[in-house]
């Protein structure tokens, strides 16, 4: 049976393990989105997890680990400033980029790094201790498309999955902050849920990100592709959504706001960039599922505060 939900109990822990160890793959939850989970140490799984999600081999993946020491065996150094931020940060929302050891092969970037970080989520932490796997998981969906954020969004993107461990609704719902810790300085490769003031209380300086890499040439991070994060829907930012003029955009049209503006119909969300981003994603799920053909997003704030949301809404646009 495939798309099976299922409770994260001893029962359900004892199967997705199962699934793990024959080499295939399980969704689980994390505080961030949901992730497609499979032993970071077969090519097998990994394989796997490129297919079901369709996902271009350039395109590298983050492994979740329990603890600090098992990031640091994927690792072939590991500097004192990964320690504090490991001390600081972990469990939570920040990856790092290390490194990677020679003995792992598959899931780093083609500049021989590697992206790992602890969840902080009682199930996946769980699903982690049981295994005793580092597990490689990008978000459970399908390439380019809205990440998930509940059990029921996997299951409608990714069907083949083989099991779905339901943790509830993910907290912060919006994907690990990225920072690279391999050059001179630390450097954001891709923003998150961990704010840049809070990194920066830790690291000081973070060199900000410039344009990145050309779809199809290597990355050390994920999330680093043109369009990303999109509904099926076309998604429009605007400055202003009561301006648009909507005589030729496609009907029905969906629009989503942060403000308590006069709009008819409109999607309020949180004018808070955590709370807001918090519900992002299951906002445009909500939409894609009413059917709209069109979505109209209210550009946020050009504050650093909301640079995580202003990245997934200008890649989510991207023709």
């Amino acid at each position: 049976m495939t798309g099976a939900i299922v409770r994260p109990d001893a029962e359900g822990l004892r199967r997705a393990v199962e699934v793990l160890r024959a080499e295939s793959v399980v969704a689980f939850p994390t505080e961030t989105v949901y992730g497609l989970g499979a032993n970071a140490f077969s090519a097998k799984a990994i394989g796997e997890i490129y297919r079901l999600k369709n996902r271009p081999s350039w395109n590298p993946l983050i492994v979740h680990v329990a603890n600090v020491e098992a990031a640091r065996e994927l690792t072939s150094s590991w500097p004192s400033l990964a320690n504090d931020l490991a001390a600081q940060f972990w469990p939570g929302p920040l990856t790092l980029v290390l490194p990677r050891a020679r003995h792992l092969a598959g899931v780093g970037a083609g500049d021989d790094t590697i992206a790992i970080r602890v969840p902080d989520h009682e199930v996946a932490l769980s699903l982690l201790e049981a295994s005793q796997l580092p597990l490689a998981a990008p978000s459970a969906n399908r390439s380019e498309s809205i990440s998930p954020t509940t059990a029921a969004h996997v299951v409608r993107s990714l069907p083949e999955v083989p099991l779905v461990l339901d943790g509830g609704p993910s907290s912060w719902g919006i994907e690990s902050t990225v920072l690279s810790l391999v050059g001179e300085e630390p450097a954001l490769l891709r923003p998150g849920a961990l704010p840049l003031r809070t990194l920066r209380e830790v690291t000081g300086t973070i060199r900000l990100p410039d344009a990145g890499p050309a779809d199809g040439a290597a990355r050390p991070s994920p999330g680093m592709s043109r369009r990303h994060y999109a509904p099926k829907a076309r998604l429009i930012l605007a400055k202003d959504v009561r301006d648009v003029d909507r005589s030729e955009l496609a009907e029905p049209v969906g629009v989503l706001t942060y403000e308590t503006a006069d709009v008819p119909g409109a999607e309020m969300l949180s004018g808070d960039p955590a709370e807001y981003a918090a519900d992002l994603y299951a906002a445009l799920h909500r939409l894609d599922d009413a059917g709209v053909a069109t979505i109209l997003v209210q550009e946020p704030p050009q504050t650093e505060d909301w640079l995580a949301v202003r990245d997934r809404l200008t890649r989510a646009a991207a023709k």
